[in-house]
C-alpha cells in the first residue's frame, strides 16, 4: 500500500538531484523554482522531462565616467537646534494667550476656532465642524492650504477658507473636491518655554548645554547629509537604469510587487483604509507599482553586478564600524547595540547588505562627476 508513495517520493527526488547537477553544471544562477514540461515516465525504465528556469541576467554596466550629478549641500541653521531645544521643553512649556489683539497668528501659535465646511453641493457635513477647535499652526494636521491661509488672521477675525483634498484622501467622495471652510478665530495661544539650562540638560540625559548643542548639532548634519546621499544615490539609480537595457527576470520582479504591496496594505491599514478601500486603492495604481518593482529589481541587478565587478563587500571591520556609528545616534552603547544584531541573523544579514550597498555608492561616487 505505500509503494506508490515511495515511488513518487524517489520520482522527486531523482528530479531533485539532476535538476541541481545540470544547474551545477551549467553554472546558472536560476530564479525561484523551475516548471517542468514533456514529462514521460516509464516506470521502472526511464523518464525524460524538459525543465523551464529564469535566470539572472548578465549585466554589463557601461562606462559611467561621463556621468555628472549634484548632491545636495549640507548646511545647518542655528534656528533647528532651538527648535530641538523646544521639543526637550515641551513638557515644561506653558500655553497662554497672546493678550494683544492686534497681533497676528503665525507658525507655531495655536489657534483656537470655530470651523465649518461646505461642500460644493452645499453639503455642510457634521465631521467638517469643530468648536473651540485648538490647532497648531504649520503643524500640517488639516488638509494642506489650511493652515497656511490662516496665518495673519486675528482674534475675532472671521474668514472663508477654500482647500482642495488630496486624490489619495482616505475619503474616496472627498478626493480631490473643492471645500470652503468658514473660520472664526476665538484667540491666539503660545507656549511660554523656560530657559534651556545646565540642569535641564542633564536632566535630558546630557552632561551640559553645550554638550547638548554639539551632539545634536552633529545629528542634525549627519540626518542632512544621509537625505542628501540618499537623493543621489537615487538620481545615480535613475540614470543607470535607463542607460542600461536589460531583461528582468518576472518571477523577482513578482516578489518584489508582492513586498510592496504588503508595505502598502500596512500603511493603509494605519490610514483608516477597509478591505474594500484598499482594493479600489491598487487597482489604480497597480501600474504604477509595478513599475516601481521593476525599477527596483533593476537597481538591485545593477548594484550587486557593480559590486561584484569592484570586488566589494561587507567585512567585519565595516561592521564593527557601523555598529560605533549606530550606538552614536541612538545613545546607547556598542555592546549594547552588538547584542541586539548578533542575537538576530535577519538584522545582522540586513545591515551587512545595506555596508555593502553603502561602500558601493560610495565607489560609484569615484567614477562619476559630482559638484
Amino acid at each position: 500500500m505505500y509503494r506508490p508513495q515511495v515511488e513518487s517520493d524517489a520520482l522527486n527526488s531523482f528530479i531533485q538531484n539532476k535538476m541541481y547537477e545540470a544547474i551545477t553544471k551549467e553554472d546558472l544562477r536560476v530564479v525561484g523554482y523551475p516548471n517542468f514540461e514533456n514529462m514521460n515516465y516509464d516506470a521502472g525504465k526511464s523518464i525524460s522531462f524538459d525543465a523551464v528556469v529564469e535566470i539572472f541576467p548578465e549585466v554589463k554596466i557601461k562606462d559611467m565616467s561621463g556621468l555628472s550629478f549634484e548632491k545636495d549641500s549640507v548646511e545647518f541653521d542655528e534656528a533647528e537646534l532651538d527648535k530641538m531645544k523646544k521639543n526637550y521643553l515641551g513638557s515644561k512649556a506653558e500655553m497662554t494667550e497672546v493678550e494683544d489683539k492686534s497681533a497676528e497668528l503665525k507658525d507655531g501659535q495655536f489657534a483656537v476656532m470655530n470651523f465649518e465646511g461646505e461642500r460644493a453641493n452645499g453639503d455642510k457635513p457634521e465631521n467638517m465642524k469643530g468648536e473651540e477647535f485648538v490647532l497648531e499652526i504649520g503643524s500640517g494636521q488639516f488638509i494642506p492650504g489650511f493652515e497656511e491661509q490662516m496665518v495673519g488672521m486675528k482674534a475675532g477675525d472671521k474668514k472663508t477658507l477654500e482647500v482642495t483634498f488630496p486624490e489619495n484622501y482616505q475619503a474616496e467622495d472627498l478626493q480631490n473636491e473643492e471645500v470652503k471652510f468658514h473660520v472664526e478665530l476665538l484667540e491666539i495661544k503660545e507656549k511660554n518655554y523656560p530657559e534651556f539650562t545646565d540642569e535641564l540638560a542633564k536632566e535630558f540625559g546630557f552632561e551640559s548645554v553645550a554638550d547638548f548643542e554639539e551632539k545634536n548639532k552633529a545629528n542634525i548634519i549627519d540626518q542632512k547629509d544621509r537625505a542628501a546621499k540618499q537623493k543621489l544615490n537615487q538620481e545615480i539609480l535613475e540614470k543607470l537604469v535607463s542607460e542600461n537595457e536589460f531583461d528582468v527576470p518576472a518571477a523577482l520582479v513578482a516578489q518584489q510587487e508582492e513586498h510592496l504591496k504588503e508595505d502598502v496594505k500596512r500603511t493603509l491599514a494605519q490610514q483608516g483604509f477597509n478591505e474594500e478601500m484598499t482594493k479600489d486603492y491598487f487597482d489604480k495604481w497597480k501600474d504604477d507599482l509595478r513599475e516601481k518593482a521593476i525599477f527596483q529589481v533593476k537597481s538591485g541587478l545593477i548594484l550587486d553586478s557593480f559590486a561584484k565587478e569592484h570586488n566589494i563587500e561587507a567585512n567585519q571591520d565595516d561592521y564593527e564600524k557601523k555598529l560605533e556609528e549606530v550606538a552614536k545616534t541612538s545613545g546607547l552603547g556598542v555592546d549594547q547595540i552588538k547584542g541586539f544584531y548578533d542575537q538576530d541573523d535577519k538584522m545582522k544579514n540586513n545591515l551587512m547588505f545595506a555596508i555593502r550597498e553603502e561602500k558601493t555608492f560610495e565607489k560609484m561616487y569615484d567614477l562619476v562627476n559630482i559638484k
